[in-house]
């Protein structure tokens, strides 16, 4: 005889599944014990909507009944929240668990139901640092009888809107680099003048290195969708520094950047160092690298960093970026293994 199995039902809709969450929070306000449980999902309904807060049901079974309630007396649903603005277009499921001591003596746990956030796939980095919601020092703290489950959400949030921007920011770093390798190998235009007329600087042919100089170029820096770039050069003479800007502007991918040519250097010619900074828009950039390169004892070079502004203000952290792609582009280059102990190398003169 055949074997037959049992369809499974078809899946509940957004009615099924408001009112089986009405019925088990009307179960819940009977009970003194969960009756801060009902108000708490009700609050939640109140913020994301009547239909971001569903009961959970166990996956690939058979019979579509609520697991929300378990033999173990805890309390499961989902909340389908949103990203903040910028990136309300992306959502999040989030799987609440609730033992039967909560919120007495026991905190909620948190659970990221979502495979992909936006287009990229939650690596388990993310996964965990949701599950540790509440046992982790900078997650949310918990206290007896507190509900506390909109807290961890919030939580939630901005960590994946950090997480987020951050793929956001290696993605456009990864554009750069592809396509300041492309246009590496672009065969030069038979006709220059005519390509990028809108660019006094892109009409004429890129403007050569001084003989001998090698530019070493660190792994971009992202934060919230800006990028830093490092790059360092041996310098013999201060005359080499003008040349060498003007070969990083030349380039369309350099120049369009908010500040292309933040720099600093130092070279000594006989007994004189010389020295100079450009903070290239960036306010007091130029000193900051001008000052690593004093502490680190490096002389001889030149240090660019370029910074793309994606939009959102960092803050002093973009000056950590700045000084941390320089020392980036100087280890590179091998310049930080050569540096001498400090000694008296003349008299500075500032350019």
């Amino acid at each position: 005889m055949p074997h037959s199995s049992t369809p499974s039902p078809p899946p509940l809709s957004s009615e099924d599944y408001a009112l089986e969450l009405q019925e088990f929070l009307n179960r819940l306000l009977e009970d003194p014990d969960r009756e801060p449980v009902a108000s708490e999902i009700q609050v939640l309904q109140s913020i994301y909507g009547d239909d971001a807060v569903r009961l959970w049901h166990q996956p690939a079974t058979n019979e579509q009944t609520s697991s929300a309630r378990r033999k173990d007396n805890s309390i499961r649903y989902e909340v389908i929240i949103s990203l903040p603005s910028p990136h309300e277009d992306v959502s999040l499921k989030i799987l609440v668990s609730l033992p039967d001591t909560y919120p007495k003596s026991s905190p909620p746990q948190l659970q990221l139901l979502s495979k992909y956030i936006g287009s990229f796939g939650a690596d388990s980095g993310l996964f965990g640092s949701i599950l540790r919601t509440y046992i982790s020092i900078n997650g949310v703290e918990w206290s007896e009888d507190n509900v506390c489950v909109f807290d961890g959400l919030q939580k939630v949030s901005d960590r994946c809107v950090a997480w987020y921007e951050d793929k956001l920011s290696a993605e456009k770093a990864g554009e750069l680099i592809r396509d300041d390798a492309r246009e590496s190998t672009r065969p030069s235009s038979p006709n220059p003048h005519k390509e990028d007329e809108i660019s006094s600087m892109n009409d004429s042919e890129p403007i050569s290195l001084p003989a001998g100089v090698q530019i070493f170029v660190a792994e971009p820096i992202t934060d919230r969708k800006s990028v830093f770039i490092g790059r360092a050069c041996r310098i013999n003479h201060p005359s080499e520094v003008p040349l060498i800007l003007s070969h990083l502007l030349s380039d369309r991918r350099t120049a369009r950047a908010a500040h292309p040519v933040i720099n600093a250097w130092r070279c000594q010619v006989d007994n004189v160092l010389h020295q100079d900074n450009d903070d290239d828009g960036e306010t007091a950039a130029g000193g900051r690298i001008a000052h690593l390169l004093q502490i680190l004892e490096v002389n001889n070079v030149l240090v660019i960093v370029t910074r793309y502004f994606g939009g959102i203000h960092l803050g002093p952290d973009r000056f950590k970026h700045i000084n941390q792609a320089a020392r980036n582009a100087l280890d590179l280059g091998g310049f930080l293994d050569a540096a001498e102990p400090k000694r008296n190398t003349g008299r500075a003169k500032k350019h």
